[in-house]
């Protein structure tokens, strides 16, 4: 079977450089992952990432006039987003110990609890940021 753009195979990393590496398909021919499709992350050094004669899942990106093939690492790893149905997602309302707790009761629990989550992220930005303050030099 023919190699398809958006098909994701397995291969062969055959060769390393400093701009990418070439996998070995299964069906003889070779591509190339650029070193920016190897990692969600920026890469530095592509050597860190991969190894030579390492299997690795690749997508195909495209297929130029010449034949020569490009690969992604990174998208071959990505998750499907979940396909929608029509109706909502299933919500579990009465999870943990809130079960015999009215509505306000619920409401008033989220709010303290989003108020801490919001002072806590408060107090962790002012501490990275020194004083707390801002100051404009001039």
């Amino acid at each position: 079977m023919p190699i398809q753009v958006g098909q994701i195979l397995e291969g062969k990393v055959s060769g390393i450089t400093s701009f990418g590496a070439f996998i070995q398909l299964p069906d003889g021919k070779t591509g190339l992952v650029h070193i920016s499709e190897v990692a969600g992350e920026y890469v530095k050094d592509i050597n860190d990432h991969l190894k030579g004669n390492q299997i690795v899942k690749v997508k195909v990106l495209s297929i130029d006039s010449n034949g020569r093939i490009s690969l992604s690492i990174k998208k071959a790893m990505e998750k499907k987003p979940a396909s929608r149905s029509g109706s909502p997602a299933e919500i579990e309302w009465n999870r943990g110990n809130s079960s015999n707790m009215s509505f306000e009761d619920r409401l008033a629990k989220f709010l303290r609890d989003s108020d801490e989550k919001m002072h806590d992220l408060k107090k962790n930005f002012e501490s990275k940021r020194g004083s707390g303050g801002y100051r404009k030099s001039f």
